[in-house]
């Protein structure tokens, strides 16, 4: 369990790897997918989510950075831009990788369950951005 586990980021990694496979349980018992569908999907669906976690490491990297300038009260006005520059950014670069997804996946998949995907994936996400919100103070 994780009370158990060890700190720091041996505790992240079991904690992301978890919260993976519970994505992946989520979306294999929502989408119906037929064994030839299937064969089709996961191998698209686990590069899609390496690339984006590429780009949770990006958002994470910034929020490190607007964490340290926060705690330290050190926080430029043209630090505040950079990092609201670079947010939107990565958001700019998750929209552009969801939709080529949903592409590749269109080429596999009925239209409907490219559209049931991407649903599911819409609401992980927001559930993930929910929780990151409520986490990030606002800018002094």
């Amino acid at each position: 369990t994780f009370a158990q586990a060890p700190s720091g980021q041996a505790t992240m990694q079991a904690l992301r790897e978890k919260l993976q496979a519970d994505k992946k349980l989520v979306v294999a018992a929502n989408m119906d997918l037929s064994a030839e569908e299937a064969q089709a999907f996961w191998p698209i669906y686990e590069e899609y989510q390496k690339e984006l976690q590429k780009v949770n490491e990006r958002l994470a990297t910034a929020i490190v950075s607007y964490a340290s300038s926060f705690k330290a009260k050190s926080l430029s006005d043209e630090q505040a831009m950079a990092l609201s520059k670079q947010a939107m950014a990565i958001e700019d670069d998750e929209s552009l990788l969801r939709m080529a997804m949903a592409q590749r996946l269109g080429t596999v998949l009925p239209g409907r369950k490219v559209a049931r995907y991407m649903q599911i994936e819409s609401k992980v996400r927001a559930i993930v951005k929910y929780e990151i919100a409520a986490e990030v103070p606002l800018v002094p």
